[in-house]
């Protein structure tokens, strides 16, 4: 394939690798997988394996570009994955000798105990959002901004960045893009989700005009701010009489996310479906590199724990999953 075939097919690749990148995204895009985030990381490996002659697919090459990315970027390492991943591809297509990204290179996880948000004091919340005593607007959109990260799972910063045009709701469905590595993803929205979203991009426009950079805004129609988002939910918290506990894990936004993941994985496992086979839906959904980035939450899930060992002794996979209804 040369390169001016490659560059038509959208990836410019002019490393003595580019066949072989342009044959496994091809393959990636049958599976179902167009991130942007794997073609622009696999970008910056074809760049350097350019500039450094580097011909063959062995550990001197993967490494260097690895050591170069992360003297660059820091400890953040999900990205990893991808050239991980395209050494297991040329392996599995005859190339024996192609280097697969050792495990030595996975960031160590540390234990985390995250907040678990309990039933009651999420109705208490949203009722408390729906009325919340706050300057405009998060008088309308509270509820709405919360109602993503709680039934969609976002990520604090998602839900402040996302832009009015990534918002489909007549198709009720939602775009997160350019997110954590560069991933972008498409979201189903349920239609009580879309009437929320819609109601407060109504007055947001009554309010504002039809233009604005994101879809929730401040009071001077800009961007919010990690502060306010930390701000509104200490508020709402404090206005809904909810407690916090004395000392330890304390709530905050993110909550939201952890417990869509361990909500999912509880109704999963009481409906009796095969979780693991589930769970790559779930890390696809969340925007995760991996589904061992969403055993991060699912650990948190009581239910999860308590069944652990009747899962393994029934012969099942180890590791449970989740989803969102049928909308994965």
């Amino acid at each position: 394939m040369s390169t001016k075939a490659l560059a038509a097919n959208g990836h410019d690749f002019t490393s003595a690798f580019a066949p072989h990148l342009a044959a496994y995204l091809a393959f990636k895009e049958q599976m179902g997988f167009y991130g942007a985030s794997r073609v622009w990381y696999l970008r910056q490996f074809d760049a350097y394996c350019t500039s450094h002659d580097r011909t063959v697919f062995d550990r001197d090459t993967v490494e260097g570009w690895v050591s170069e990315r992360l003297a660059r970027t820091g400890p953040y390492r999900s990205w990893m994955s991808y050239i991980r991943d395209v050494g297991r591809w040329l392996q599995a297509h005859g190339q024996c000798d192609a280097y697969v990204l050792s495990d030595r290179w996975k960031a160590q996880r540390l234990p985390t105990h995250p907040y678990l948000l309990g039933e009651a004091e999420i109705e208490a919340f949203f009722a408390t959002a729906a009325a919340v005593r706050a300057a405009s607007p998060w008088r309308w959109q509270s509820v709405a901004f919360f109602t993503l990260m709680h039934c969609c799972g976002l990520r604090t910063g998602e839900t402040r960045r996302l832009r009015p045009e990534h918002v489909h709701l007549r198709d009720r469905t939602l775009d997160v893009v350019d997110s954590k590595g560069n991933r972008s993803r498409r979201l189903p929205l349920t239609a009580d989700v879309t009437r929320v979203l819609a109601k407060c991009d109504r007055i947001t426009r009554a309010h504002f005009g039809p233009s604005r950079a994101t879809f929730f805004i401040s009071r001077t129609g800009n961007e919010v701010t990690g502060a306010t988002i930390d701000e509104i939910f200490r508020r709402i918290w404090h206005q809904a009489a909810l407690s916090r506990p004395s000392g330890g894990v304390q709530p905050t936004p993110y909550a939201f996310r952890h417990h869509f993941a361990y909500a999912n994985v509880d109704r999963w496992m009481a409906q009796g479906k095969d979780v693991m086979a589930m769970l790559p839906y779930l890390a696809r959904y969340m925007g995760h590199a991996s589904i061992e980035s969403t055993f991060y939450y699912i650990h948190t899930s009581p239910e999860f724990l308590h069944a652990y060992d009747g899962l393994t002794t029934a012969g099942q996979s180890l590791l449970p999953e989740v989803g969102f209804d049928d909308q994965a």
